[in-house]
């Protein structure tokens, strides 16, 4: 049950949301696979690409914040949209090992400042797909990390 006007997901947003796990998942449990010597080359590979696609998320959830402010003007909202993409940026030219680490962080500080905010603009109802894409996408960036 949701608030008066407080929008939720759809069903297809919720399943495309949960799908958008795959490479996280699929990325830590071939970090692991790989964590042998002779699968140096490959492991490097799969973790620049689970990186790369971490910081596209969370590029994509800061801007997510521009496309609600287009509804509902809050300046706040414009100048955080920017930083996720900035600092997710810095976390993709760190080695994977640690840019994994700083999109971990960044996921969980997006969701964070989400929880703040999307009740004011009207989609709080998003945020228990958020949390539970938040927590799964943030895990697998730390396990991710941790088969280096």
């Amino acid at each position: 049950m949701s608030l008066p006007g407080s929008a939720e997901p759809s069903a297809l947003a919720s399943r495309l949301g949960y799908a958008g796990l795959l490479p996280f998942v699929g990325g830590a449990a071939l970090a692991w696979l790989l964590a042998r010597p002779d699968y140096l080359a490959e492991h490097a590979f799969v973790m620049q690409g689970l990186s790369a696609y971490a910081a596209t998320v969370i590029a994509f959830l800061g801007a997510l914040h521009w496309g609600l402010v287009m509804r509902q003007p809050e300046p706040g909202a414009l100048r955080w949209g920017v930083w996720p993409a900035l600092l997710a940026w810095v976390g993709l030219l760190m080695p994977a090992y640690a840019g994994l680490v700083v999109h971990g962080v960044l996921l969980l500080a997006c969701y964070a400042v989400d929880r703040r905010s999307y009740p004011r603009l009207g989609v709080g109802g998003w945020l228990t797909l958020r949390f539970r894409c938040t927590v799964l996408a943030s895990l697998c960036c730390f396990l991710a990390a941790a088969a280096t």
